[in-house]
Parts: structure tokens; sequence; C-alpha cells
């Protein structure tokens, strides 16, 4: 099945949480905080309004709390209107 944004949404696939800290303490599954950086799987077509930014592939930071989390094909993804996306790292 595939995900197809609608406007101004993008659709995220989250990075992996790390499960060490820097000094080598192993967390477990609760204690790990999800990152706020991820990929972007697909693209909306924007609006007349919002000229869409980002592309497939992209690894972007966004806020904390944006969005709505879905589950496709046992694949957990983020839709977020692109608004809510910070930075994109090169």
């Amino acid at each position: 099945m595939k995900l197809v944004p609608l406007g101004d949404r993008v659709v995220l696939k989250q990075l992996v949480a790390e499960e060490t800290t820097a000094s080598g303490i192993v967390l477990p599954g609760q204690a790990q905080e999800k990152p706020q950086m991820a990929s972007v799987i697909a693209v909306g077509p924007g609006t007349e309004d919002v000229k869409m930014e980002v592309a497939v592939d992209d690894q972007v930071v966004f806020s904390k709390y944006a969005g709505t989390e879905v589950k496709i094909d046992g694949e957990e993804l983020i839709i977020i209107k692109q608004q809510d996306i910070l930075a994109v790292v090169k």
C-alpha cells in the first residue's frame, strides 16, 4: 500500500532511537527518546499558498509534538504539515 499525502503534507519515517548513551550506558526501550530527525518518504503537491521545499529522501528535523502517527504495512510513519519541519539536514 502506498501513502500519498495531500496539500502541503509530508510523510516521514522517523530515524531509529539510540540504544546507548555517549558514555556507553544501554537504555531500555521505554527510556529511549524518539529522535526528532526523519527521512522524507513522500511529499504532497503543495497548495497555491505553499510551495513544497522538501523532497523525497531528504533528512529533516521536525517539531516534537507535530504530526499524526500511522502504521502502514507494519511500518510506522508520520504525516506532518510542511510548516512543522524545522530544517533540512545537508
